[in-house]
């Protein structure tokens, strides 16, 4: 079982905006100053996107490769697979998700419009709706 990581989808407009950027480049990635230490697990995994304090969707993670100014970059699969959305706090940086925490793939066709916001997928999960 692949681990996998959290992080913001920083500076993503909106949940296309995120979808664009990512399938614009045949080679996709997110920057990071630190290798993970678990980072040999992680590959085969997938980057779950936070976006409006709710994961959204995931990207599947390639590998890691160091740049010259000594950050690294997380090596993404150019695409963004819709997950049932999740209520998640944002946090700096990344954070490690287990398999069996990590939200379901959408079935193709289910995902239509926009992504509920945020605060309200929080406040569905408060009542145990979502």
């Amino acid at each position: 079982m692949p681990l996998h990581m959290t992080k913001i989808a920083y500076g993503a407009t909106s949940v296309e905006d995120l979808r664009q950027w990512l399938e614009s480049y045949s080679e996709a990635f997110a920057s990071t100053r630190y290798l993970p230490k678990r980072h040999e697990e992680m590959i085969g995994g997938s980057l779950y996107w936070i976006y409006d304090h709710a994961m959204i969707g995931r990207s599947p993670i390639r590998g890691f490769a160091q740049r010259d100014d000594g950050r690294w970059n997380i090596m993404l699969e150019p695409r963004l697979i819709m997950v049932e959305p999740r209520a998640k706090r944002a946090h700096q940086g990344w954070r490690y998700l287990k398999d069996e925490d990590a939200p379901p793939d959408l079935g193709s066709g289910v995902m239509e419009g926009d992504v509920l916001p945020g605060h309200l997928v929080k406040e569905l999960a408060k009542l145990g709706l979502v």
